[in-house]
């Protein structure tokens, strides 16, 4: 979620919460290590689908303790052992290195790296880069390549190792000219723009004009003023309507190659003859130089040497002279001036790029749009392209991967400490994006036909693949596998399905439970899975294998304990009830998952789970069952609706936020009757009017509830009255102290209980039992069993009614689970368990009304709030996700948006949602069409469809192939491989009226939205939709690639696009994210530092965090650009400017690199970096910087969007500091009107946006302007926090100031009338802004708010923190005590 306040990760799990109060207390530490024994250290929180508030509340306690303790482990079971940290940040030393004809260098190396990393650095260097084949020596010993450096003998501070050229082999020659062909490559973007090798696009550096930190520092700072140019290009100006393209990809003059060789590849005449072969020679290369000289070179054991062949004749004997060298790049260094000049010029430039821009990926990222591209010759990539179609790895030759293995021998690894479960999580990383990478080759691969089916004999569409040992099928209905789901419908939404659930069983993680590496690709209009293959599967019937679960959806099903053993430990986390279920004889089977789960045992011996399609429970709103009536707040909204498939089931994010939501509601009521108990019993008069006469709402677990809350809105129907969440606090907040608004603020359970149910001792013990929600007990199970406590009659009856109420599964704790196999069709359940049945179903109704009732209202009201501000498809889809709304909710979603009294605050929020709407129907629809084209109309086809989207012109014709291919084509038409084949040309008949027609029918069948237009143009007119915005969202959406250039959309005399302008389309790829859980605590612990301002030592975890995820993912990653973030907002609050700077820089491009260049995350960064660029003085980069985040904006989602507001006034004011001032003006009126929109006429946001442009006239010495807008802000203040506030005295002071000058600058005007020439003029006293004033401006306006404090300030305030958190604890069994009311930002924050 593009987040407003900029410090919770993208991709947060919200899992932990941290209570501040228990962090420093000494006994904390204690009740955590009993009360918490999860040996997985809450590994399960390693997914974004994962936990939800899901109250592992001990379990960051635990870590904040521990970090004063030892500011390691995050493993409870343990004691903490001070190793480990240690271990991480081992001290490095530094060895002196000497290559063949260089200088000896210093390269500073640390103990953990191995000898490999050294070889890898010495490739990289500008003077050694063209060496591959060497060896390292110490005292003339060869090291090994794979050993750590802290295993060498002798090797230590000052070592010398010298670099020794080794003899080639056929390996490393080819080795070697893949390197030498990378480095000629290295400053080409297009490997970027054809999505190959993890490359990505990056433009930073265009508006930096290079690296921001040194060659910052090197610019004239004082004389800046004079030199910038200001103005920004038309299309960046407020209100216009032109969106051009072509900015999107601005030309980096780097990027013009220099041309070091015409033509570099293998030679004809390879291989080597046997007699040669035995001369040395390994291969032969063919080589163009720039000087037009053609040459042959033979690649030797000794080296590379000219020989005598030429293109028709073949003689391997050296040429005189021969030139031989040990590297390819000295060779050709001697025979062409001009490489030796430009390679020499492309090495200086390839290392001053900044690391980021080079380093690959970790998952591919693909351009929506690409300039034209030269198609340059290149060997190796054509040898690329042939041997992958054997599904060799490169570099492997003949070795296929055995990926399962690969997979689970990653999952076996050791976890008990802290380096062993940064080994194993970044092993699994590794492997899941490598498997992958190979997942999507091979799909492409059975789609465009280059693979051979296992079962060749059958229709196309039920055909199955096996590729470099992984497993393809289609999403079609095979064998009417699915005919009573839905068909075909049902088979496309199965493997996504089954991937939600491969995600959910992989992040609880047990040991000795098995998932298949999983791969979702949508490609050319078909789903193809990827399976990592089981051991011993092919071989067998399934009927034999499988040994738990049901192949036919439940008429025959099998059992086994090992199973169960294995999926009881998963089913407290993902809330799956055992039950049984009968088979086909009438007995009753326990299973412990879905019926369709089935347990196969491999050849391996290994238990694996497959089918995952039903892990989450089905969503009663789109699975009309006969004699079965939903909750009123679903049939108000036309709910139960008739879906397209069966399998639409609630998200797992939506199962936490309902059980957190009847957790509160548990223990809301059972501390409401133990209070009653406790004031009956002891007749304490006086409690007894204040604790229980008051309401249930009132009582006190609702104190921190009252925090902003967005995933807990109002409890259901149970609590008419919701504490009022004060809009004005939430506003006041500054938005730099991560509000609790931004992603939850669920009510941390253990804090509440604490609170609340303290009344009694039991109280406080049932506040442990009743944790059935949070942590998954270790290996003891189930919730424990209350001991104490519950011996009270009494306190056994209030607990076993709050059970009941809620719904629980167990009367004597709080544990809810669902069945999932309620309402499948086929599946019978036994007489015995009747009741529960009932029970589980009245639960299923509870959670689809839930999710209407509740997370729809919540997530609109957060965006009302700005909590939440989705900026394009991709960032709506994550705000519905985050709270378990799947998009097929989007028709009500949308339609509750259009009923809402503030529709107009939620303007762009209707229109994105609409944008969104149109873009998936279309896709839908495209994803037939394109089933029926072949691969040689696939251009024409494209564009086509593009043509009757966007484009106005009426009759949009497609363009068929020439006509010498069809007559050639007919012969052919029986063999067409393609899946699907069919007729191929009926695309071509698609007309602009038909493809709208389908849309909005679509959009009324799939989502019950009804949308009114029947055009392209009614759709824009209507809705304010952008067609630049529709092109991003579908070609982003299904992979199309176009060229970057000027499309006329509008004109109604010819299509706005041609088949020459699609260049490719690409796969849309699902799979699973391994996380870095220990990574993600450390960063939650600073994050709970951060806030509660503990700055350095917040800063000093986050640091810690930034270390293991680079650990486990490596240098590229989205939660390492959230921590750069984070990190550079905190260096910039502390004062560190230069180093915000180089932190945001880094953040910038990593999210250029794994977001994409337009995503809003992208432009948040932008936005962030010019703030700091403008503090360190660079003030034409920081206007750069936002036009550049303006344009993207503008593309992105328009003009009329909340962030634009916040966009204007950081421009204006940058403006305003370099005295342009009506360029100024365009800008923030621009804000201001955007703002009194979106935050309502009355808002302080309004009144600050008065006061910016207030200051702008007054530079511009137009006084009554001035005044005119100083007083809308001053008659806010005042209404909104009375006379005596700061602000309201500020204001009032302005306008005095103002006054005062518009009097003087009357008087002179009136002496130059009276006088005229001789008239004596007081000079008047125009000032430009100080960059101090308009620094402070922007940091107000960014929600960074510096409080000047002294040293001793600081140490007095810490103390009262101390001391307030003593007497919370103190007087927990108190009420709240009502002098401190609990500031938001004092709350526990679930993030």
């Amino acid at each position: 979620m593009v987040s407003k306040t900029d410090d919770i990760p993208a991709s947060v799990p919200n899992c932990n919460s941290v209570d501040p109060a228990e962090g420093d207390t000494p006994d904390s530490k204690e009740t955590t290590k009993t009360s918490f024994k999860d040996p997985c250290g809450c590994a399960h929180s390693a997914d974004t689908a994962m936990m939800n508030g899901n109250g592992d509340h001990d379990h960051s306690e635990e870590t904040d303790s521990k970090q004063e303790g030892s500011g390691a482990d995050a493993d409870p079971g343990e004691d903490a052992n001070e190793q480990e940290v240690i271990v991480i940040q081992d001290t490095g030393f530094t060895v002196k290195i000497q290559a063949p004809g260089t200088e000896p260098f210093d390269l500073q190396v640390s103990p953990q790296e191995m000898v490999q990393e050294i070889h890898q650095v010495l490739m990289d260097r500008e003077d050694t880069c063209h060496r591959t084949c060497f060896s390292l020596q110490l005292d003339g010993n060869v090291l090994d390549n794979f050993a750590e450096l802290k295993s060498i003998e002798g090797l230590q501070e000052g070592s010398f190792l010298k670099v020794v050229e080794e003899p080639y082999t056929v390996r490393e020659a080819r080795i070697h000219v893949r390197h030498i062909r990378d480095l000629l490559k290295s400053m080409d973007p297009s490997d970027a723009y054809n999505g190959v090798d993890c490359n990505s696009l990056s433009f930073l550096s265009v508006f930096t004009d290079g690296d921001l930190g040194d060659s910052g520092k090197r610019k004239k700072k004082g004389s800046e003023l004079e030199q910038i140019d200001c103005t920004p290009p038309e299309h960046i100006l407020p209100g216009s309507k032109e969106r051009p393209l072509v900015p999107l990809q601005p030309q980096n003059k780097d990027w013009k190659p220099l041309q070091c060789l015409k033509v570099l590849t293998m030679s004809g005449w390879n291989p080597p003859p046997g007699n040669r072969k035995m001369h040395g020679d390994l291969m032969y290369l063919y080589i163009v130089t720039a000087e037009e000289r053609h040459v042959s070179i033979t690649a030797s054991t000794r080296g590379f040497y000219l020989n005598q062949s030429t293109t028709y004749s073949f003689n391997p004997k050296p040429a005189n002279p021969s030139f031989l060298s040990h590297s390819l790049v000295e060779l050709l260094s001697q025979i062409s001036p001009a490489f030796k000049k430009n390679f020499t010029a492309l090495q200086k430039k390839r290392v001053q790029r900044h690391p980021f821009e080079r380093i690959a990926t970790p998952f591919q990222v693909y351009s929506w749009t690409a300039p034209q591209i030269d198609h340059a010759m290149d060997c190796v990539r054509a040898e690329d392209a042939y041997t992958s179609r054997l599904g060799y790895e490169e570099h492997i030759p003949g070795q296929t991967r055995d990926w399962n293995e690969e997979l689970q021998t990653t999952r076996e690894l050791p976890r008990k400490n802290l380096p062993e479960r940064l080994l194993r999580e970044r092993a699994i990383f590794k492997v899941h994006s490598d498997f992958a990478a190979a997942a999507t080759r091979g799909a492409m691969a059975v789609i465009d036909g280059n693979v051979m089916a296992i079962n060749p004999g059958e229709e196309t569409r039920m055909q199955m693949f096996i590729w470099n040992n992984i497993f393809f099928s289609l999403g079609f209905d095979v064998r009417d596998h699915y005919r009573e789901l839905g068909g075909d419908a049902a088979a496309h939404a199965a493997p996504t399905n089954d991937l939600n659930g491969v995600r959910a069983y992989g992040a609880v993680d047990v040991e000795g439970l098995y998932t298949l590496g999983t791969v979702v690709v949508d490609y050319r209009g078909y789903r193809v899975t990827a399976q990592s293959i089981i051991p011993g599967i092919l071989e067998r019937e399934q009927e034999q294998s499988v040994i738990y679960g049901s192949i036919d959806f439940g008429k025959t099903v099998v059992s086994h304990p090992k199973y169960l053993e294995l999926l009881e430990k998963t089913s407290r986390p993902l809330k799956v009830q055992r039950h049984p279920v009968l088979n086909e004889k009438e007995a009753p089977v326990e299973l412990c998952s879905s019926v369709e789960c089935k347990g196969i045992i491999g050849n391996d011996g290994r238990h694996y789970i497959l089918d995952l399609l039903r892990t989450f429970p089905p969503d009663l709103n789109f699975l009309p069952v006969d004699g079965e009536e939903l909750p009123p707040e679903c049939q108000r909204l036309a709910y139960p609706r008739q879906h397209r498939h069966r399998l639409a089931c609630l998200r797992q994010e939506l199962i936490e936020a309902f059980v957190e939501h009847r957790y509160l509601l548990f223990m809301k009521m059972a501390a409401l009757q133990l209070m009653q108990q406790k004031a009956n019993k002891e007749n304490k008069a006086a409690a007894l009017t204040d604790g229980s006469n008051a309401e249930p709402e009132a009582s006190p677990a609702d104190g921190p509830q009252s925090a902003p809350a967005s995933e807990d809105p109002a409890p259901a129907s149970d609590a008419p009255t919701k504490p009022a969440t004060t809009p004005s606090e939430a506003s006041q907040t500054p938005e730099s102290q991560p509000a609790e608004a931004e992603t939850t603020a669920t009510v941390t359970t253990t804090t509440t209980t604490t609170a609340a149910a303290e009344a009694t001792e039991p109280a406080e013990a049932l506040a442990l039992t009743t944790n059935g929600t949070p942590e998954p007990e270790g290996p003891d199970g189930q919730g424990r069993e209350c001991e104490s406590p519950l011996e009270d009659p009494k306190s056994r009856e209030v607990v076993l009614n709050a059970c009941k109420a809620v719904g629980s599964i167990s009367d004597t704790s709080f544990d809810i689970r669902f069945n999932p196999d309620i309402f499948s069709p086929g599946v019978r359940f036994p007489e015995s368990s009747a009741d529960a049945i009932q029970k589980q179903k009245q639960l299923l109704k509870d959670a689809a009304a839930f999710l209407v009732s509740c997370q729809i209202p919540s997530l609109v009201k957060d965006c009302l709030d700005h909590s939440a501000l989705p900026m394009d498809g991709t960032t709506l889809t994550e705000a519905l996700h985050q709270r378990g709304i799947n998009v097929r909710y989007l028709g009500t979603v949308l339609d509750f948006v259009d009923k809402t009294p503030a529709k107009t605050q939620l303007e762009y929020f209707y229109r994105i949602g609409v944008s969104e709407l149109v873009t998936r129907c279309a896709k839908h629809i495209f994803k037939t069409y394109l089933q029926g084209v072949e691969l040689s109309a696939l251009s024409a086809a494209v564009s086509h469809f593009l043509n009757c989207f966007l484009s106005s012109f009426p009759d949009a014709v497609a363009h068929l192939p020439a006509d010498e291919l069809v007559s050639r084509r007919k012969n052919r038409k029986r063999r067409n491989r393609v899946p699907g084949g069919g007729d191929n040309t009926a695309w071509a008949s698609l007309t602009p009226v038909e493809l709208w027609k389908n849309i909005v029918s679509e959009a009324q069948t799939y989502y019950h939205f009804t949308l009114h237009c029947e055009s392209v143009d009614q759709a824009v007119e209507k809705y304010g939709l952008q067609k630049s915005t529709l092109l991003r969202e579908i070609s982003v959406k299904t992979g199309i690639q176009i060229l970057i250039k000027e499309y006329n959309f509008d004109s109604r005399h010819k299509p706005a696009f041609t088949e020459e302008d699609i260049l490719n389309i690409f796969p849309v790829v699902k799979h699973v994210n391994p996380k870095a859980s220990d990574a993600f605590h450390f960063f939650q612990s600073g994050q709970a530092k951060v806030q509660q301002g503990f700055l350095k030592e917040g800063c000093e975890l986050i640091n810690e965090a930034l270390n293991l995820f680079n650990n486990v993912y490596g240098a590229m990653h989205v939660e390492i650009c959230a921590c750069l973030r984070l990190l550079a907002r905190l260096n910039y609050i502390m004062g560190d400017h230069p180093e915000a700077l180089n932190n945001q820089q880094k953040a910038v491009l990593m999210s250029e690199r794994v977001l994409g260049i337009e995503h809003p995350n992208t432009i948040q960064e932008y936005m962030h970096l010019a703030l700091y660029c403008f503090a360190n003085g660079q003030l034409s980069t920081a206007l750069k910087l936002l036009y550049r985040a303006r344009y993207l904006m503008l593309v992105v989602c328009g003009e009329d969007h909340p962030e634009m507001a916040l966009l204007d006034s950081n421009i204006g004011l940058v403006l305003h500091g370099v005295m342009e001032y009506d360029l100024s003006l365009r800008f923030l009126e621009n804000a201001l009107a955007i703002n009194s929109k979106y935050h309502g006429l009355r808002s302080l946001k309004v009144a600050l946006s008065h006061h910016l442009v207030a200051r702008v006239y007054e530079s511009k010495a137009e006084f009554r302007s001035a005044l005119q807008h100083e007083k809308e802000g001053y008659t806010i203040y005042k209404n909104q926090v009375g006379e005596a506030h700061e602000k309201t005295k500020e204001s009032s002071e302005y306008l005095k100031y103002l006054t005062q000058q518009a009097v003087a600058l009357q008087r002179t005007m009136n002496e130059i009338y009276k006088n005229g020439s001789n008239a004596s003029i007081m000079p008047l006293k125009f000032t430009a802004p100080s960059m101090a004033s308009v620094l402070e401006q922007l940091n107000i306006i960014n929600g960074i708010i510096f409080i000047p404090l002294s040293q001793k300030d600081l140490e007095n305030l810490k103390a009262e923190v101390q001391r307030r958190q003593m007497l919370q604890e103190a007087s927990k069994s108190e009420e709240p005590s009502e002098e401190t009311p609990m500031e938001p930002e004092d709350l526990p924050v679930d993030d």
